[in-house]
């Protein structure tokens, strides 16, 4: 079961999605944390310091003459201000540079940075600020025909201590993000993965239904992938020339023996009618056995097509019957007895009377030609099954997987035959949807045919 599951497309394609996408969102935070470990004031200083200035620019309040007069900050921004004035400033300028507005402790003393304040608008200037170095970002804060200039001063020690903590976390926060993704993924990805590969799974389920009985029978195209739509193409143009070369096959099986049919009873009448042939019985016994393979074949090929079935409601005990009435003569002749032990009542099978005939003769006249003289042939019917025994010399266990082909014959063979007997049986048994089963006795074969379809001549009874 393991070994199947590691082998199927949909484990596949689950375990490859879910280490690439492992992988990636590794690769990516190997990156990240490479990233935050070298470069930690391009990447994580200077977004926080770009962040103040926009919150002082955009928190400038001006009056109904577009005079600046304060600047509103949100809350945690306002606070950090006020906690850490030495370490974290603002100032608004004029276009000439005058401060309008500052924090706490940065109105008085020189330009944070000299020069055309235009031009430092969106950079990031490193300076010394009563002897401590300091982070100035510009940002341009323009009111109607007016220009003004919000910097904020960031201590380098400041910046050092919120990238600390930043990073503090990253890594903790990385790896969980990162094993709560390839989960919900692979969650995800199982039902993605069950319901894309739905068509394939249906194509395999009717395909594995495809016997040579319905080989008329071809798989749909609808809703397949296109990627798999020439490969169910080409096994429905297979299954195509299967039939028409099955078609053909039995066809001329049937007209063959047909054909044969006719000229082998014009030969024994001539024979009978000359005097002079010697050794008749020889030659009578020899076109008896080639007409009898000639009717094998007849048989084989007609329950070989499921058309030429004519399925009612049958008495297996009856057809049982039939069958020793029918044998009876040539057990007597070969010294054995057939019995019979059946129950009065059995309930009716959902079976084809002439087929059902045929594979219990078959099997029931086998018996008989192996078995010695003075022995017993028993046919047992029950609700279930129909057994036949025999008291011969049973069969080699290295035969059995040959029992059932076509033209077979065991070495040791002494009746004679053309090995279609139980062929004929078993296509008769899967056409029927029944089971047949044979094992070698301490003396003799038991043959069990297994009834399976009590339920629907039931259904059709009631």
């Amino acid at each position: 079961m393991l070994n199947h599951w590691i082998r199927s497309l949909s484990a596949r394609l689950w375990l490859t999605s879910v280490a690439a996408l492992a992988l990636s969102l590794t690769v990516l935070a190997t990156v990240v944390m490479y990233a935050f470990n070298h470069f930690p004031e391009q990447t994580l200083g200077r977004h926080e310091q770009l962040e103040s200035a926009t919150d002082v620019a955009n928190g400038v309040v001006f009056d109904s003459a577009g005079r600046p007069v304060s600047v509103r900050l949100p809350e945690e921004r306002a606070w950090i201000f006020a906690v850490a004035r030495t370490e974290l400033m603002y100032r608004l300028l004029d276009e000439r540079g005058n401060v309008l507005l500052a924090s706490d402790n940065a109105r008085e003393g020189a330009p944070w940075v000299p020069g055309d304040l235009g031009e430092a608008v969106g950079k990031t200037a490193d300076v010394t600020i009563g002897n401590k170095a300091f982070g100035v970002v510009t940002r341009q804060v323009p009111r109607g025909d007016s220009v003004f200039y919000a910097q904020t001063a960031t201590s380098a020690r400041l910046v050092d201590a919120m990238i600390g903590a930043k990073v503090k976390q990253i890594p903790a926060i990385v790896k969980v993000t990162i094993l709560v993704a390839t989960i919900i993924f692979g969650l995800t990805l199982t039902i993605t993965v069950h319901r894309v590969l739905k068509p394939l799974r249906e194509a395999s389920k009717a395909a594995a239904s495809i016997t040579p009985r319905n080989l008329t029978t071809r798989l749909s195209l609808q809703g397949i992938p296109s990627e798999i739509k020439p490969l169910i193409k080409a096994f429905n143009d297979t299954l195509a020339r299967l039939e028409n070369g099955f078609a053909v096959q039995q066809q001329f099986l049937a007209s063959a023996a047909h054909e044969l049919q006719t000229p082998l009873t014009l030969i024994r009448g001539q024979i009978e009618l000359q005097p002079e042939i010697e050794h008749k019985e020889l030659l009578f016994r020899e076109i008896d056995l080639m007409a009898r393979q000639v009717r094998q074949l007849l048989h084989l090929a007609e329950v070989s097509e499921s058309q030429n079935y004519s399925f009612g409601e049958v008495s297996s005990v009856d057809v049982a019957r039939d069958v020793v009435s029918y044998l009876e003569r040539k057990a007597e002749k070969r010294q054995v007895e057939l019995q019979l032990d059946a129950a009065v009542a059995q309930p009716l099978i959902w079976a084809d009377r002439s087929a059902l005939f045929i594979l219990l003769k078959n099997i029931v006249e086998n018996a008989i030609n192996v078995s010695p003289p003075n022995s017993i042939v028993s046919l047992t019917v029950d609700n279930v099954s129909i057994q036949v025994r025999d008291m011969g010399p049973g069969i080699r266990r290295e035969y059995l997987p040959f029992l059932f082909k076509r033209f077979w014959r065991a070495p040791d063979t002494k009746h004679d035959g053309a090995g279609l007997g139980l062929a004929i049986c078993k296509e008769i048994a899967i056409a029927h949807e029944w089971r047949l089963t044979v094992s070698s006795l301490l003396s003799g074969t038991n043959f069990i045919v297994w009834l399976g379809n009590h339920d629907k001549a039931a259904g059709r009874v009631a």
